[in-house]
């Protein structure tokens, strides 16, 4: 990372630049390393459940078609035509046989293939002969899904979707691996003023959420109300964790109901806890119950318990299109998801109570960085930093309270991977670890451009078997590092791999 960018986030004092809200170089730079380099979300697979569905999205501020083809296999295609640009598809989601341009009238099969080109032999020739795979729609080259969910990737070199998840994978288990879910469209836009990050960090910030939404949580009442104006904030109530890759998970305890009304929720709820603790055992049961918001870098937030799956599509700098769908498990009965739905919308719809809250803050959080002084000046990053550490339970880097930034502080990981390949060669050595108690020798083992494996121990891999892993691979452009079947890898571990601070 080049001087100038390492100015704007203080690793060791946990502090950022607020010009990260407002420059347009960043911007651009984010959408170049970020948004061509990271998993994007698409779509649901609930979505396009047919051959010839598609769904139309942006990754990045690139537009892309999602399609179901005639194999049942889900693709992704830049929405644009590869004969003079145009944007191909106008329509948002449908059906279709094919998808023509309504410039030249090119037309495409929904797998991405030059189909026909209107009086191509008159006007052409043979010109396209032997050219018609090239001039295909050019396909986003990482299509994959976890639990349903569509992600893609332009970098065809980035780690698979499930290594990208990490422990974010873990916790969604808890809602998604007994019935699957679905979400319930399509979604609700709008647009809202501001940078798209303000939107990522605020559902791993639940700092906000008693003090900003003090007078609906008191209106709505709950389990949520007890933190109403943040006046009694139990250390007890919860956990928040930095799950790497700038991903973070917050979880208020027993409180899934979490802003819904009426008893139909809480009864489903309560009925299929003892399904879910039988098939993934206590912890995650008792995520289930609970209230879990997670933001999966970089734009892509959803709320468990009050069922509400977001995404922040940047628009600019100070520009954010936000798309909202209700999410709701499967087999739950219809009128359940349609009350579900109604909440949703009532609460983070265009005009809904909490979104509104939100909005004006997330405005106000860009909108004042107009000024150069102020947005010189620096945001603070260290709110429950005396509480992250170790869970034997919970994977990722837990703060044992309510409350906490160690989602915002994820920054500390990020940051260590912004060396160059220069600075990862001088560390490559035998490594002394600390695991278990225990002090274990990690000795380089194989070298592959910038990646680098250690092996481990046999004691130490047999220490971990409850999912047992062999290597792990130190990537410069990767917050965490590579670790074959990852699992239960005790966090000291990981953490002085990647230079983490403890």
């Amino acid at each position: 990372m080049r001087a100038n960018e390492r100015s704007l986030i203080d690793v060791e004092r946990n502090k950022q630049k607020r010009q990260i809200h407002w420059d347009e170089e960043i911007y651009a730079l984010e959408q170049e390393r970020i948004f061509s380099r990271c998993w994007l979300f698409l779509a649901h697979e609930s979505l396009i459940p047919n051959p010839g569905d598609f769904f139309c999205t942006y990754m990045g501020e690139d537009s892309a078609i999602v399609t179901r083809d005639q194999n049942n296999q889900i693709r992704a295609f830049i929405n644009s035509c590869t004969h003079r640009g145009a944007r191909v598809c106008h329509a948002e989601s449908g059906h279709t046989r094919a998808f023509v341009c309504p410039y030249h009238g090119w037309t495409f099969g929904i797998d991405g293939s030059l189909l026909s080109v209107p009086s191509e032999r008159s006007v052409y020739g043979s010109v396209l002969d032997g050219q018609r795979g090239q001039l295909a729609l050019q396909p986003v080259p990482r299509v994959e899904t976890f639990a349903g969910f569509i992600f893609g990737n332009f970098d065809h070199n980035a780690p698979s979707l499930r290594e990208y998840l990490g422990d974010v994978a873990w916790y969604m288990d808890a809602f998604t691996a007994r019935a699957g879910v679905e979400l319930l469209g399509p979604p609700v836009r709008s647009i809202i003023n501001c940078n798209w990050k303000v939107h990522s960090e605020n559902f791993v910030d639940g700092y906000h959420v008693g003090w900003t939404h003090q007078p609906a949580l008191k209106v709505i009442g709950g389990p949520m109300s007890a933190i109403a104006g943040n006046a009694r904030l139990p250390e007890e109530g919860g956990i928040v964790i930095a799950a790497g890759y700038g991903h973070g998970v917050g979880i208020i305890w027993e409180a899934a109901v979490g802003l819904h009304r009426g008893p139909d929720y809480y009864q489903f709820l309560s009925s299929k806890r003892p399904e879910v603790q039988a098939l993934l055992g206590e912890p995650k049961a008792r995520i289930y119950a609970s209230h879990m918001a997670t933001t999966i870098f970089p734009n892509c937030s959803f709320l468990h318990g009050t069922n509400v799956w977001k995404v922040w599509m940047p628009r600019g700098p100070h520009r954010t299109e936000v798309w909202t769908w209700a999410m709701a498990e499967k087999d739950m009965p219809d009128e359940l998801k349609l009350k579900i739905q109604k909440d949703v919308m009532r609460g983070f719809g265009t005009a809904g109570t909490f979104e509104s809250d939100d909005a004006d803050n997330f405005q106000s959080v860009t909108e004042v960085n107009q000024g150069y002084v102020t947005r010189h000046a620096l945001m603070d990053a260290n709110l429950g930093i005396e509480k992250d550490g170790v869970d034997d339970t919970f994977p990722g880097r837990v703060s044992k309270h309510i409350v906490s930034e160690v989602g915002v502080r994820n920054c500390r990981w990020m940051a260590d991977t912004w060396r160059d390949e220069e600075n990862v060669g001088a560390r490559v050595a035998d490594i002394r670890c600390q695991a278990f108690g225990e002090t274990y020798m990690l000795r380089p083992s194989t070298r592959r451009g910038t990646c680098r494996t250690w092996k481990l121990p046999r004691k130490l891999i047999w220490r971990s078997i409850t999912r047992s892993a062999s290597s792990i691979t130190r990537k410069p452009d990767c917050s965490v590092p590579e670790i074959t079947g990852h699992g239960s890898i005790p966090w000291s571990l990981r953490t002085f791999i990647t230079g983490c601070p403890s």
